[in-house]
């Protein structure tokens, strides 16, 4: 990102955190990767980052995270991969990037590398409804059209549809305090993970929707 429109973000108080980093589990005896949901918005600006599952699914973070004010940090995640979804806006216009990452192979006992792939590069993208004030009530459920250097419509996957909606709702969010794709792990969950010793591992959609039916 232009230091130009990091230094605007800066000045209007949003805090997005895009960087994912390696970190090795030393009960667990393995590599996972970390991000940090985080961003928000202001009435002409908005940037936000969120990680979900392969197929776009939201996935449990590790923990919330209380920021010293708004539009900044608000969950922690680890997982053995992540796809980051980072977005930003600009008045009516909208950029969208999507990006996988996961554990390299490791050779000869060295740390392995952290692997990244672009998933979907979504430039200049359109949407008029005003998201931050008089159509607030459609945040959630429209997204904005992206367009190829030709004026040809770019799709965006369908299986990460429904986190892109989240995330144009996220930079309309103005002063936002909370996460808005992440989400808590059910607490039979929590209580299995601390049963084994504090090991960390990936919770399945399956378990999630087991336990939020037991619910």
């Amino acid at each position: 990102m232009p230091r130009r429109a990091l230094r605007r973000l800066a000045e209007a108080g949003i805090f997005a955190q895009a960087s994912v980093s390696l970190e090795y589990q030393q009960l667990a005896k393995r590599y996972v990767v970390r991000g940090v949901e985080s961003g928000g918005a202001v009435e002409g600006l908005g940037r936000y980052v969120t990680f979900c599952g392969d197929q776009g699914e939201p996935i449990p973070w590790l923990h919330p995270l209380d920021g010293i004010g708004v539009n900044g940090v608000h969950a922690l995640v680890v997982a053995p991969s992540l796809v980051r979804v980072e977005m930003l806006r600009t008045g009516h216009t909208y950029e969208l990037l999507i990006t996988r990452y996961r554990i390299g192979a490791a050779e000869s006992g060295r740390r392995p590398r952290l692997e990244s792939q672009g998933l979907f590069r979504g430039v200049h993208g359109y949407l008029e409804l005003e998201l931050w004030g008089k159509d607030k009530e459609r945040a959630g459920s429209v997204a904005p059209a992206f367009y190829s250097r030709g004026g040809e419509v770019l799709e965006v996957p369908a299986r990460f549809e429904a986190v892109t909606r989240a995330l144009t709702k996220a930079v309309n969010c103005c002063g936002c305090e909370h996460a808005h794709y992440l989400v808590a792990i059910p607490a039979a969950l929590a209580v299995v993970a601390a049963g084994s010793g504090g090991s960390l591992r990936t919770t399945t959609p399956e378990e999630v929707k087991a336990c939020k039916g037991s619910g």
